[in-house]
């Protein structure tokens, strides 16, 4: 698909308008294989580390990036410091990383050059605590945790965020909700298709967002909120049929089609059996929710009819938080909170995972964030 750019009006600024939504996915810049990035969220000064992927899957370390920012964390939280998933986002098309800085209320704009990062911009998160952010073509959101919640929408010009004030929205949630660890929100997300932005509650109100997203990138004046009672929505992707995956803390995993008005429509649950199940990932057709609480993985298997199978549950070590599956889908990732470790594993044909080493990332107990080429 072809670029354009016109002039537009965007929240009173007057923008070169590139295809907000345009392009389709492309090789890495340069055609070298992908590395894995992983953040510490180190409360001193944040850091990215990045490691080489061999062959085999295995992770060797290539270098550590400072964001210029500081990690953050809720009150509570133990092995998870953000509570939150997508706090580092890729943007594989144009080689891009995302980081929050949840102690600076910052985002931090890294470029990706194989296995290293060059950092261009430090910027302000609209918000406070920033924990998730949300890339679709030029548009970026980024979810801020405190202060009731709120999103904050970008542009992207070039290896540049400018920030669109008239596309931050507040989520109107209940700041004296304790422990703040599971009473704040979780994740923001776009449907496949970028026409909503969805941002999961968790504890506080137990409600899944949908905003509607305009052919600029702006958001409706509120959003559809969507019951999802007791169940503390935390995490989500999408799968093949485009139906919503989410993890919920209350320990299963579920699915909903996402209606053209913004309701959400059950589809399947499934019990984990574990506890603290909160993130998830996709691998093709294929699910695996990280259990922090067990120290495990659940596997689903869901063609893109939204129907649920089991794969079983396997090991991981203490404090399973956020994991990334590699782009293609033969690895998948697992951030272990307790003591700062990865764990790697390789995806089989039928989906079970079989360990093949872990590595302990320097100063990242408690971090949350990961993304794999």
């Amino acid at each position: 698909m072809k670029k354009f750019a016109r002039l537009v009006a965007v929240g009173g600024i007057t923008v070169a308008a590139t295809a907000l939504f345009a392009g389709q996915a492309q090789a890495s810049p340069g055609g070298r294989s992908a590395p894995v990035f992983v953040q510490t969220d180190n409360l001193a000064a944040n850091t990215i580390v990045a490691y080489d992927r061999a062959a085999d899957g295995s992770l060797h370390q290539a270098g550590v990036y400072r964001t210029g920012g500081k990690g953050g964390a809720l009150a509570g939280a133990v092995v998870d410091f953000l509570a939150s998933q997508g706090s580092l986002a890729y943007d594989r098309d144009e080689g891009l990383l995302y980081a929050v800085n949840a102690g600076s209320d910052t985002v931090t704009v890294f470029t990706v050059h194989g296995n290293r990062l060059t950092r261009h911009q430090v910027i302000g998160s609209g918000g406070l605590f920033p924990v998730s952010i949300a890339v679709r073509g030029n548009v970026v959101y980024v979810l801020n945790a405190r202060d009731g919640g709120s999103v904050q929408g970008f542009l992207r010009f070039d290896d540049r965020l400018v920030r669109i004030p008239s596309w931050r929205r507040s989520l109107g949630l209940d700041p004296s909700q304790t422990p703040e660890f599971t009473n704040t929100p979780g994740q923001v997300t776009f449907t496949p298709d970028g026409r909503k932005l969805i941002v999961t509650t968790k504890a506080n109100g137990n409600d899944i967002d949908v905003f509607a997203v305009n052919r600029f990138g702006g958001l409706s004046a509120r959003p559809v909120v969507n019951a999802d009672p007791g169940q503390v929505p935390f995490a989500a992707t999408f799968d093949a049929g485009g139906h919503l995956v989410v993890s919920e803390a209350a320990n299963a995993v579920a699915t909903f089609t996402v209606n053209s008005d913004g309701t959400l429509t059950l589809v399947d649950r499934q019990a984990t059996g574990q506890a603290a199940t909160c993130w998830i990932v996709r691998s093709g057709s294929n699910f695996y929710a990280s259990n922090a609480g067990s120290g495990s993985l659940s596997g689903y298997h869901d063609g893109g009819s939204g129907t649920l199978t089991a794969l079983g549950n396997t090991a991981t070590d203490a404090g399973t938080v956020d994991a990334a599956v590699s782009s293609d889908n033969r690895f998948l990732y697992a951030q272990t909170g307790a003591n700062g470790i990865v764990d790697a594993f390789r995806i089989g044909s039928n989906g079970a995972l079989v360990q093949i080493g872990a590595v302990t990332v320097p100063d990242a107990v408690g971090g949350e964030g990961i993304v794999a080429g």
